[in-house]
Formats: structure tokens, sequence, C-alpha cells
């Protein structure tokens, strides 16, 4: 099991429900490790600021993947610069969003998706990003 960071294994990051149902090897390339391990770093930014676990729910996807699951073609999550999480022991993502937006990590966006979870994305160059995408369509964070 390789560790990308003290808490994040890449198991965790690749890690996919819909991947196995279909038989989609999700195994990142070469290319995509130094964004993994950039957004594994991030996380563990995030998991300090919160102070408790994170459970990934979906970290990097192949495009087969990111295909399968209706994932947007330009996706972060291609790249290995995006993850899904939630953090039950904090609270719930609304909660998570406002404590990050006002943090010094260096995210490039931030997403309260459908009131269920977190998406978050690290980038060489973060925007600091705050986004809700709800059933009313993408908005920014008020």
């Amino acid at each position: 099991m390789m560790q990308l960071s003290a808490h994040f294994t890449l198991d965790e990051f690749t890690l996919s429900q819909t991947a196995s149902r279909k038989g989609i090897n999700n195994d990142p390339p070469p290319a995509v490790m130094d964004c993994l391990q950039r957004t594994a770093t991030g996380l563990e930014l995030v998991r300090n600021w919160l102070g408790a676990p994170i459970l990934i729910s979906s970290g990097y996807r192949c495009p087969e993947l990111n295909a399968a699951v209706g994932g947007a073609h330009n996706s972060q999550h291609l790249t290995g610069e995006a993850v899904d999480f939630t953090c039950p022991s904090f609270g719930p993502p609304a909660k998570i969003v406002a404590s990050l937006v006002g943090s010094s990590i260096p995210f490039d966006q931030v997403i309260v998706e459908y009131g269920r979870w977190v998406h978050i994305s690290f980038s060489t160059r973060p925007r600091k990003q705050a986004l809700v995408i709800d059933a009313d369509g993408t908005r920014a964070w008020a």
C-alpha cells in the first residue's frame, strides 16, 4: 500500500465502486503521481484544520471511470488534483466549506455538491474559489 502522505494512501485516492462493478482499471499513470501527492498534502492541511479524519469518496478517475460516473470532461479528478470527501466528526459539507473559506489552506476550488459532500482541488495556481452545486445549478459560495 503506497502512502501519498501521513494519513492518505494511493488506494484511498483510486478506490471506486463503479470501477469495480464495471471492471475499469483506475490505476493512475506515472504522470499523475505528483498531482496526487500535492492533493494528499493539501488534504493533510484540511484534516489538521478540521481536527478530524476525512473520508474520501472519490479521488483520481481515469477517463473511462470519469465518463462512467458522469464527471465533467475537464474534471480535476482526471489529473489527480481533486477529491470528494466528507468529515462526519466535523459536520455537514456546508459547515466544512464555511470553515475552509476562512482558512489559509491553498485550495484551488472547494465546492458543496448537492449538500452531501465536499469537492476540493489543489493546483499549482490556487484560485481559492468556493462554490455550491445543487439542483438549481452552480453558484458562488455566499
